[in-house]
C-alpha cells in the first residue's frame, strides 16, 4: 500500500506541476526540478530513492524507445556525423577533461576520477528535447541534439564500466576502452537491427490493435535485456532498434495501430519525463546528508562540485566549435554541408543540460570507491547545475541571438506539395482501376476528396485569414456537436444497442479529429519572402522560368473579373502573366489557363510569397 500511495502522490505531483507551468508558460521540468527539490525537505514526504535499476532498467529503456521512434532515420543519417562527434567525440573529451580535474582536486585515484568524469559527461535526452523544442529551436539543431542524446548515454556507461573495471585492476588502458566500446557498439546494433527485424515481422501479421501496441510496449526491454546479458550497450540496442521500428511503422502496422501507438507512447513519455525531473529534485536532501560521512572540508567540496560544473559547460564549447568548423576545413564536406553561423554552434554549445543518467549512473560506482559520497555530490550539483543555469536561459539565449524558429508558412508549402503529389498518385491509380461501370458521381466524388486535403493545405498560404477549409472546420464542428448531442439522448432513452451507439460515437470521434484546423497564418507581413527549399535544380521548367512577366490584371483573376465570381488566392503565369485564382476557388482558372495554353509554371501572386508551382512535374521552386 505505500509503494501504491507513494507511486499516486508522484503522478499527481508530476500532472499538477507540469499543467501549472504550462498555464504560467514556465519549463515544465524546470519547475518540476524546483518543486522537487522544495518537496525533499518537507516532513511528510517518504523518500525516494533513485537506484540504477530503477533509472537504467525501468525508466531510461522506454524513454529511450519512445524518443527514438519519433525521431526520423532519415534526419538522423543526414545528420550522423555532428551526431557521431557529438555522442562519442564530445562525451570521451568530457570524460577525460572532468577526470583530470577532479583527480587534480581530490585525493582520488585517475580511474576513479575518470568514472566520475564519464557519469557527467553525456546531456540527457529528455532534457534536451523537452527544453529545445520548447525554445522554438531550427529544426536541425533539435535533430542534432536528440540524436546525441540518444546516442552518448551508451558511449558513457560503456566508459563508465570500462573505468571501474580499471579501478579494480589498477590501470586504465586506451586499447581496453577503445576494445570495450566497440565490442559493446556492435553487439548492441546487431541485437537492436535483429529485435527489429523480428519484431517488424511479427507485428506485420498482427491485425489486432491491442495486441500490436501492447508488442510496442515490451520492444524496449526485449533489445535492452539481451543486450546487457552479453556485455553490450541495452541503451543503443533500444536506440536502434525505435529508430528502425519508427522508420518502419507505416509498412508494419495498421493506421489505427499508428494512431493508438502514438497516444500509448506520447502518454508514458509524458509521465516518465516528468516523473523523472521530479524525483532529481526529490534526491537533495539525501545527497546532503550523506555528506555528513566524508572526512574532506567542506570547502573542498564544494570546489570540486564548482570545478566540475564548469569544467562540463566550457569542455562542451571547447569540443563543439572545433568540431564543426574543422571538418568543413575538407572541400568535399564544405561542398555538401556549408558551414552554420555561429549562432547555430552557439546554441548546441550551450544545450549540455545533465539529467538522470547521470544521477542513476553515479550509483554504479562500487561500494569502496574513495570519497563516493562527495562523487554523487559532484554529480548531482552537475546536474542541477546545468538544468537551472543552461536550462533556464536557453530559450531567453535563443531569442537573443535570432535563431529562425521552423516557419510554419514554409511547412505549409511542402505539406500542400506533398499531398498535391499523392493526391495526383492516388488519381492515377483510380483511372486505372475505373472499369467504366462507376457511377460518374462516385468517380466525381473520390476524385474531389482526393484534392480536399492538398486544397486545405494550400489555402493555408496567402492572405486569407478564413479561408473555405477553415470555415468547413468551424461549420462541421458545430455540427458534429449537434450530431453527437442526438446520439447521446439516444443512448439516455436506452432504447437502442449500446455498443452500435459506440461504434456511431467513436466514428463522430474520428471524424472530428481529422477535420483540418487551419492555423490562421497570413503573408501579408513576412519580412522574407516565402520560398520553398531548393528544388529548383531538379526541374528544367523551374530553371527557365525564373523572372515573372508583367502581370495582365494585377486587381484580380482575369476570367474572374469578367463572370463576376471571387477568388480565394491568385497565381501568376510565369509565360504570359495571365492573372487565375487557385484550385480552391471556384474557378479554379489557374489550373484552366495550364490546361488550355500549357504553360508550364505559375507562382503566387499573393503578397510575402515567391513560391512557383510547376505543373507537369508537380514540384515546388
Amino acid at each position: 500500500m505505500h509503494i501504491a500511495v507513494t507511486m499516486v502522490v508522484l503522478v499527481t505531483c508530476v500532472v499538477a506541476v507540469s499543467a501549472l507551468a504550462r498555464r504560467v508558460g514556465f519549463s515544465a521540468p524546470l519547475v518540476l526540478v524546483v518543486a522537487g527539490f522544495v518537496g525533499s525537505y518537507l516532513p511528510f514526504i517518504p523518500d525516494v530513492a533513485l537506484t540504477p535499476d530503477l533509472v537504467l532498467i525501468g525508466l531510461l529503456p522506454p524513454l529511450l524507445y519512445a524518443a527514438a521512434i519519433r525521431t526520423s532515420l532519415i534526419d538522423f543519417r543526414r545528420n550522423k556525423r555532428p551526431i557521431g562527434l557529438l555522442s562519442v567525440g564530445l562525451v570521451v573529451f568530457t570524460t577525460l577533461g572532468v577526470g583530470l580535474t577532479v583527480w587534480w582536486l581530490l585525493p582520488v585515484p585517475l580511474a576513479a576520477a575518470l568514472a566520475l568524469g564519464a557519469v557527467v559527461a553525456p546531456p540527457d535526452a529528455v532534457a534536451a528535447t523537452s527544453i529545445a523544442r520548447k525554445a522554438g529551436m531550427p529544426r536541425r539543431i533539435v535533430t542534432i541534439l536528440e540524436g546525441e542524446s540518444l546516442v552518448n548515454d551508451a558511449t558513457a556507461l560503456v566508459t563508465l564500466r570500462t573505468a571501474v573495471a580499471a579501478m579494480g585492476a589498477g590501470g586504465v588502458t586506451v586499447w581496453s576502452v577503445g576494445l570495450d566500446f566497440l565490442v559493446s557498439a556492435v553487439g548492441a546494433a546487431a541485437i537492436g537491427v535483429v529485435v527489429a527485424v523480428v519484431i517488424g515481422w511479427v507485428r506485420k501479421r498482427v491485425t489486432d490493435t491491442l495486441t500490436d501496441v501492447s508488442i510496442s510496449i515490451l520492444t524496449p526491454w526485449i533489445a535492452y535485456i539481451p543486450a546487457e546479458e552479453i556485455h553490450s550497450s541495452g541503451v543503443l540496442a533500444v536506440v536502434v532498434a525505435g529508430l528502425l521500428l519508427g522508420h518502419r511503422s507505416p509498412v508494419i502496422q495498421s493506421a489505427s495501430s499508428r494512431v493508438f501507438e502514438r497516444t500509448i507512447w506520447a502518454t508514458i513519455g509524458f509521465l516518465l519525463e516528468n516523473t523523472v525531473f521530479l524525483l532529481i529534485g526529490l534526491q537533495v536532501r539525501t545527497v546532503i546528508a550523506d555528506l555528513g560521512d566524508s572526512d574532506l572540508a567542506m570547502s573542498t567540496i564544494v570546489w570540486s562540485c564548482v570545478a566540475a560544473l564548469v569544467a562540463a559547460i566550457v569542455l562542451r564549447f571547447c569540443w563543439v566549435f572545433p568540431a564543426t568548423y574543422l571538418p568543413r576545413l575538407i572541400p568535399a564536406v564544405r561542398r555538401t554541408d556549408p558551414s552554420p553561423p555561429w549562432q547555430f554552434t552557439t546554441i548546441v554549445a550551450w544545450a549540455g543540460m545533465r539529467g538522470v543518467v547521470t544521477l542513476a549512473a553515479v550509483f554504479l560506482l562500487p561500494e569502496d570507491t574513495p570519497h563516493r559520497e562527495v562523487f554523487v555530490a559532484i554529480a548531482f550539483f552537475v546536474t542541477a547545475g546545468t538544468l537551472l543555469i543552461q536550462g533556464l536561459t536557453l530559450p531567453s539565449l535563443v531569442r537573443r541571438l535570432d535563431l529562425p524558429a521552423p516557419d510554419p508558412q514554409e511547412d505549409h508549402l511542402q505539406e500542400a506539395t506533398v499531398y498535391q503529389r499523392a493526391a495526383r498518385a492516388g488519381l492515377q491509380r483510380l483511372d486505372e482501376e475505373l472499369t467504366g461501370d462507376e457511377p460518374q458521381e462516385v468517380v466525381d466524388r473520390l476524385r474531389q476528396r482526393s484534392l480536399d486535403r492538398a486544397n486545405a493545405v494550400w489555402e493555408r498560404l496567402g492572405g486569407s485569414s478564413d479561408p473555405p477549409s477553415v470555415q468547413y472546420a468551424k461549420l462541421r464542428e458545430i455540427m458534429l456537436e449537434s450530431e453527437r448531442g442526438e446520439v447521446l439522448r439516444i443512448r439516455r432513452n436506452g432504447h437502442m444497442d449500446q455498443t452500435v451507439l459506440r461504434h456511431v460515437l467513436d466514428a463522430l470521434d474520428v471524424e472530428e479529429t481529422i477535420l483540418d484546423r487551419s492555423a490562421e497564418d497570413t503573408t501579408a507581413e513576412r519580412e522574407v519572402e516565402l520560398v520553398p527549399s531548393g528544388n529548383r535544380g531538379k526541374c528544367e521548367d523551374l530553371r527557365t522560368y525564373v523572372d515573372a512577366p508583367r502581370p495582365r490584371t494585377p486587381e484580380g483573376c482575369e476570367q474572374c473579373l469578367k463572370e463576376g465570381m471571387s477568388w480565394v488566392h491568385l497565381r501568376e503565369c510565369m509565360v504570359c502573366g495571365y492573372i487565375g485564382c487557385c484550385d480552391s476557388s471556384p474557378g479554379t482558372h489557374a489550373t484552366k489557363h495550364w490546361e488550355e495554353s500549357e504553360h508550364p509554371v505559375m507562382r503566387s501572386f499573393e503578397p510575402g510569397e515567391a513560391w512557383r508551382w510547376c505543373f507537369p512535374h508537380h514540384v515546388t521552386g
